[in-house]
């Protein structure tokens, strides 16, 4: 895979081309020292300007504002430590572990709980949401690596051969389908989701601290013991080259926005910085206590980093005249076929005279999504029966009521007239085999909350008997297939 740089990465290889080594690291002053709750296992930026930090420290998770650095959030809904705050690629969601084995995720602006992973029978120490934004990856005390489906809340990939403590991991930002692990069995498995099983596993002498993957998913960083090895991913994980400049255990690494630079913090309180074309160091930065995290801001004008101390500091970068003139000069010449290519000149106002095309309002929510809002269960079900809506619609609302445990609350308390399109809804799909689960729970509790009553009326009765017969003869022919099934292994062996 082919690294292709954006127009801030060359904005970044422009400067540090200008500048010396030295002074480049050196403008990142102005550090803020802030005392946390317990030590300080995760800081990470979000990818959305203007950056916020989430820091990971004790029993919370702390928002910083990335362009005040004040503390703006605390997410304090955790029972025990938390580990691996992390935010999602559009920074509207958090994840973060715990040491209950729970895996949890939040609103970003709200705090509230969205979903709750279990599963999981030791504490959650890795946590990374995938590049689709709908799936989570998780790392255990267990031995366990889990792939977990935000909207259904079910693990839909389990990886059990790591022997240890499940600590580090990192995903292909370029390859949705690859994960990487590190683990105390001294080993990083490169995982594929869609062989459900691992590709490539890399041995080290050490337990693994952490797993850093480079842009284009090239090369791969594991941190063990005083040393950062690296690995060719493009030739089956090879053995590159091994840095080896650190007297204490490496725990935390990133990157610089151009991939150009790897920093590595320590417990021997140093944060050492490497080119990544010679692998040679080049600057260093000293801290008050051994390094547990490290994290650098996506425009590169940020540095965090946290401390078993408890403490974490936060260094800022000034921004020289000339580096504010490239960033403008990539603002008005976007690159041909990027998306700022495409969007250039939506801003122009145009003269009074000028054509002007109406404008459409965006269509609203739907009535039943807004009674959904509103917590309206039988209303929203009612709403979503009406007016012939597709059946997938129908279904995708009772299965929301069943996340939401509204589904009983949503059928009590009807009468013979508001009963029956529920029945008659189900009489019609109930043998479609794409809603037959969501749609067998329905009668079910149909029964239990109306029991004899449906018999009552002739014409829920008759609905009823409908529903009956196609059950029946959907069972009937499940019999059938699995005669047939065991007909054809007896033949085939």
């Amino acid at each position: 895979m082919e690294f292709k740089p954006t127009g801030a990465t060359r904005v970044a290889k422009t400067i540090k081309r200008t500048l010396p080594e030295a002074g480049y690291w050196k403008r990142f002053q102005s550090q803020v020292m802030v005392k946390e709750y317990g030590m300080v296992t995760s800081v990470e930026f979000s990818p959305i300007k203007p950056h916020d930090l989430v820091v990971t420290a004790s029993t919370r998770l702390q928002i910083y504002n990335g362009r005040t650095g004040q503390l703006t959030r605390s997410v304090t809904r955790f029972t025990s430590p938390a580990h691996s705050g992390s935010f999602r690629s559009d920074g509207k969601l958090l994840v973060a572990g715990d040491d209950s084995n729970l895996v949890q995720v939040f609103d970003g602006n709200s705090r509230a709980i969205l979903r709750t992973f279990k599963g999981h029978t030791d504490p959650v120490h890795v946590t990374k949401f995938l590049p689709n934004k709908v799936n989570v990856m998780s790392g255990s005390d267990d031995k366990t690596v889990r792939i977990w489906d935000i909207p259904s809340q079910a693990a839909v990939n389990t990886f059990e051969d790591h022997t240890d403590y499940v600590r580090s991991g990192a995903v292909f930002a370029d390859n949705p389908n690859l994960v990487a692990t590190g683990s105390y069995d001294h080993t990083v498995k490169i995982w594929d989701l869609r062989a459900n099983q691992c590709t490539t596993t890399i041995e080290i002498e050490d337990p693994v601290e952490d797993v850093l993957v480079f842009p284009g998913g090239g090369m791969l960083a594991v941190s063990g013991g005083p040393n950062v090895h690296i690995y060719d991913m493009l030739m089956g994980g090879r053995y590159m080259t091994t840095l080896g400049n650190h007297e204490k255990t490496v725990t935390a690494m990133c990157l610089d926005s151009s991939g150009g630079r790897l920093l590595a913090g320590s417990l021997d309180h140093h944060v050492k910085i490497y080119d990544v074309q010679n692998f040679k160091m080049v600057y260093n930065l000293n801290y008050p206590a051994p390094i547990l995290s490290l994290a650098l801001s996506p425009d590169d004008t940020m540095l965090a980093v946290g401390m078993t101390s408890g403490v974490f500091s936060l260094r800022r970068r000034a921004v020289t005249a000339k580096e504010q003139a490239l960033k403008q000069r990539e603002q008005k010449q976007p690159l041909p076929g990027s998306k700022a290519y495409f969007l250039r000149g939506q801003s122009n106002k145009g003269a009074d005279d000028d054509l002007r095309i109406e404008h459409r309002r965006r269509r609203g929510l739907a009535d039943y999504d807004q009674f959904l809002r509103k917590f309206q269960y039988a209303k929203a079900l009612d709403a979503v029966l009406s007016n012939n809506r597709a059946g997938l619609t129908v279904v995708s609302l009772l299965q929301e009521l069943m996340h939401r445990d509204g589904l009983t609350a949503a059928l009590a308390g009807r009468d013979e007239l508001t009963l029956e399109p529920i029945l008659r809804f189900l009489a019609k799909h109930i043998d479609n085999p794409r809603y037959t689960n969501v749609l067998a729970t329905v009668a079910e509790s149909l029964f239990s909350i109306y029991g004899d009553l449906l018999s009552q009326s002739s014409t829920l009765a008759e609905l009823l008997m409908r529903v009956r017969a196609k059950t029946r003869t959907e069972i009937k022919l499940h019999q059938e297939m699995e005669m047939l099934l065991g007909t054809m292994d007896m033949l085939m062996s």
